[in-house]
This record gives C-alpha cells, sequence and structure tokens, in this order.
C-alpha cells in the first residue's frame, strides 16, 4: 500500500473524476477479453460468485445446527456459541489482512489458497470427534472464506478499468445479490442438509464448493504479477496490532464482566499502538490519515455495522425462537425462513442496476424498522403466516442495505487498495454480527423466550433507527450514480 500523501492525492483526482490508476498495471481478464471499451470478462463471473459466497452460506447454514451439535456432544448454548463466534473472529481479523495481500500480490494466488483451506476445513469438521475440532473447523473456514470476496472486488476494478467503465453496476448486483441471497437461504439450506444427513453434512458440503472454486479459479483467473513497489515492506507489526484490538474487543463483547476487564485493557493498548503505528511507517497495513480524510467511506462502514446488527441479531435471533419458542424443528425453521431470502434476492435484482445509493439506504433503513416492529406482534401461538410474513418484511432491507453499501464503497475507496477497503466492510459487517450475538446472549440468557424475542426486537428497532440517522443527511451518497455512470 502507498503511502499517506500518495493515498490522499489519489482521493483528490477521484473526486475530479479520474482514479489515478494505471488501467494496464494489471489486466482482470486474458488478452482475448477484450481493449478498452469492451464489455466485462463473463469467465470470471462463476469463480467469483461462487467463491463470495462460502462466507455467507457458511456463517448463516450454522444457525439451525446449534441445537443439534449441542444435543450430539452434550454442549450448552455457551459453548455451542462458539461455533458461531469463532468464524466471525476469523474472518473479521482475515478478511482486511488477505484483502491487503490481495492487493499486494494480485487476487488468484490469494483466491486458491483460501478456497483450498475450506476444502480442508470442511473435511475436518465432517469428521471431528469433539465440539473442540469442529470449533478449530470453524476458524479455518472463517480464514478460507477470507480471501474470495476481496479478490472479486479486486477483479471488478481491474476489469472496469480495462473496459472504461466506471460504475459496473451489474456485476456489484451479482455479487450482491448472491451473497445477500446466500446469507438468507443458510438457514434452509443447512435445515434440509440436516434433515438428509445430519449436521456434519453442513460441513461436508464445503469439500465439493472448494473444489469447484479450485476448478473454476485455477481455469479463469488470470496470473498478475506482484504490485509491490521496490523496498516496500508488509506492515506485519500493524496487522498483529489491528488483529489484538479486534480479538480483545470481540471477546470481550461475547461476553462482558468485571472479571473479564483484561480485554478492554488490552484492546485500548492495542488501538493506541495501532494508531501509532500507522500513522507514521511509509507504507501501513491500513492507511488512517487517508481513511480519516474519506469520510463518506468511513460513514460507509459505520452503515455496515447498524444495518447488519439488526440483520445478524433477525438471522439467529429468530430462527432460534423459532425451534425453542415456537417447537419448530430445524428443517421447519429453515422452510419458515425461505420467503426472507426470496424477497432479499427479488429487491436486490429489481433495484440493483439502478446506480444511485441513497434511495435504497434509506427506504431499507425504513423498512428494517418496520420488520422490527412487526416481530413484537409474534407469539408462541402465532400463525404460519405471520411467521413468514415477518420473514418477507426483514428480507427487503437486508437487500437494499447490503447492496447500497456494497456500491457506494466501489465508488468510495481508493482503486489501488479496493480489496483492502473491501475486505474492512465484512471486517465491519462481522463487527454488527457479534454485537447482535452479544444481543442475543443478553436477551436469550436461558432460552429463547418470546420475551426475550420482544426484547430483542426494541434494540434492533433502536440500531434501525439510528441507521435512518445516518443516512439521511449524507448527501454525499445522493452524488453515486447521479450523473456520469454507465453500467455493465
Amino acid at each position: 500500500m502507498t503511502g499517506p500523501s500518495t493515498l490522499l492525492a489519489r482521493l483528490r483526482s477521484r473526486r475530479q473524476g479520474t482514479d489515478g490508476a494505471n488501467p494496464a498495471e494489471e489486466s482482470a481478464g486474458p488478452p482475448e477479453a477484450g481493449g478498452p471499451g469492451s464489455g466485462f470478462n463473463r469467465r470470471l463471473l462463476a469463480p467469483m460468485v461462487l467463491g463470495s459466497v462460502l462466507n455467507p452460506v457458511n456463517s448463516s447454514m450454522i444457525a439451525v445446527a446449534l441445537v443439534p451439535v449441542g444435543t450430539a456432544f452434550g454442549a450448552p448454548p455457551a459453548e455451542t456459541a462458539w461455533l458461531v463466534s469463532g468464524l466471525y473472529l476469523a474472518t473479521a481479523v482475515g478478511q482486511p489482512v488477505i484483502g491487503r495481500l490481495v492487493d499486494t500480490y494480485g487476487p488468484r494466488r490469494l483466491y486458491l489458497a483460501g478456497t483450498a483451506l475450506v476444502g480442508l476445513a470442511g473435511l475436518v469438521g465432517a469428521l471431528a470427534p469433539t465440539l473442540g475440532l469442529l470449533i478449530v473447523a470453524r476458524v479455518l473456514l472463517g480464514i478460507g472464506t477470507s480471501a474470495a470476496y476481496p479478490a472479486a472486488m479486486h477483479l471488478t476494478r481491474s476489469e472496469a478499468e480495462r473496459t472504461g467503465r466506471s460504475s459496473p453496476t451489474g456485476v456489484l448486483t451479482a455479487l450482491a445479490v448472491a451473497n445477500q441471497t446466500i446469507a438468507v437461504i443458510g438457514p434452509t439450506l443447512g435445515g434440509l442438509l440436516i434433515g438428509l444427513g445430519g449436521w456434519r453434512t453442513i460441513f461436508a458440503v464445503n469439500v465439493p464448493l472448494s473444489l469447484a472454486c479450485l476448478v473454476l479459479g485455477a481455469a479463469r483467473l488470470p496470473a498478475a504479477a506482484p504490485r509491490r513497489a521496490a523496498g516496500e515492506r508488509l506492515d506485519r507489526a500493524g496487522i498483529a496490532l489491528f488483529a489484538v484490538l479486534l480479538l480483545a474487543s470481540m471477546l470481550f463483547v461475547m461476553r462482558p464482566g468485571t472479571a473479564r476487564w483484561y480485554l478492554p485493557v488490552l484492546a485500548l493498548l492495542a488501538g493506541v499502538g495501532f494508531v501509532l503505528r500507522e500513522t507514521r511507517v511509509p507504507s501501513p497495513f491500513i492507511d488512517l490519515r487517508a481513511l480519516a480524510g474519506n469520510r463518506p467511506l468511513v460513514a460507509t462502514y459505520l452503515r455496515q455495522v447498524l444495518g447488519y446488527t439488526a440483520v445478524y441479531a433477525f438471522l439467529y435471533g429468530y430462527t432460534q425462537w423459532l425451534e425453542e419458542g415456537r417447537g419448530l424443528s430445524a428443517a421447519s425453521a429453515g422452510l419458515v425462513l425461505l420467503p426472507l431470502s426470496l424477497t432479499a434476492l427479488t429487491v436486490s435484482g429489481v433495484t440493483g442496476r439502478r446506480p444511485a445509493v441513497r434511495g435504497k439506504l434509506v427506504v431499507g433503513a425504513v423498512l428494517q424498522m418496520a420488520a422490527c416492529a412487526t416481530l413484537l406482534a409474534v407469539g408462541p401461538t402465532s400463525s404460519p403466516v405471520l411467521l413468514i410474513a415477518v420473514g418477507v418484511l426483514a428480507g427487503s432491507p437486508q437487500g437494499l442495505i447490503g447492496l447500497g453499501n456494497q456500491t457506494a464503497l466501489y465508488h468510495q475507496a481508493d482503486p489501488a487498495a479496493i480489496a483492502s477497503a473491501a475486505g474492512l466492510l465484512r471486517t465491519f459487517m462481522y463487527l454488527g454480527a457479534m454485537a447482535a450475538s452479544a444481543a442475543n446472549a443478553a436477551f436469550f440468557p436461558h432460552g429463547a423466550t418470546t420475551a426475550g424475542l420482544h426484547h430483542l426486537a426494541l434494540f434492533m428497532f433502536g440500531g434501525a433507527a439510528l441507521l435512518f440517522l445516518v443516512v439521511l443527511p449524507d448527501r454525499s451518497l445522493g452524488r453515486i450514480g447521479s450523473t456520469g455512470m454507465k453500467g455493465n
């Protein structure tokens, strides 16, 4: 990554209509894909989309497996929760780190290494004899699935430079639709797999998915020369401090208490050290000076946290309540949530071709508040129609918020660091997921009761309202997609 002054210059040049990048520096497609002015190399779409969904499918399928896994190992919810938290912790740290490596070495080698690790982790999980080894498999899944999404965003930017299209809305929509849909269809898929072959199948399914990614990636992703400048070194100390900061913070959020006082202290010390380090070294892991000068991008990260706190609180809280509070099986709970995924798919598909962002985020925040309010009406005797309707209402904002933030980041981030910026977007998404996990633990201390679900809904409503207040006055969002944008 380049130094602060260079990044700031690039940010200024982007505001003036140029990105300061050299399209010839790295081609995202083979020579036969065409030169400037030709379309996006469609051969890249399959490995990009398939690889990028490995993370959301693994983070969501586990929602319906926590109860049967706990039964199989005789483990309480406090222990099986590590199957969720382990992947989140690994992903939150791994996404920006691997994104930085993608920006340095190119997407192909990181994509292949990451998807290979996914297959290994799936095999370990399918054969794990203990809960501890199962948690290790989830951590490996978190690391392995951290490569494909930054690689996909890097390839999208490279193709935009090659084709001369500043807003490849079709490609961004395909990524968003795939990721949003898989995230919400995960519980349904997980329930079906568990019904067919038990909970181990949600790990075993990663083996064929990994093989498919490896075949497609090896055949279609372009080789690229490393982009590191002469004498530039990878900021290992910055990466280590960032990892300690995130891990200590998230471990405390998961189980806050006075007995764990040392975690926020460690996070504070690591945070101070990280800021001092990143503002002084010539090639920082995260250029904080440039980031501070890019307020629209900072606002996008904040929206990501707020939006996905409610998304994941609903995903895990409502699913757990359907099984424990409503008494549905894992397969039945997954089917109840199926319309949620179809709604998210439809909304993203219909709105995705429009590059404008602000309207998506405003409407998404309003619908998210409506979904949280409707959740207050459900109870142990609620009709299946109401249970499904709540999911449909929750699916609409998930499609809008995810697509809106991804498109905003694409236009706001420095082109030379697009993979790192995309990795950080996923990190902030999982910060929201960890906040949601802590909220679920707080409101469901002795199981998923209806009263706990209603308290969780009020918490989610507060976050959605804050998201609305952050989006509404942000005029910079109105300029994205308004003029001079060509779709792809």
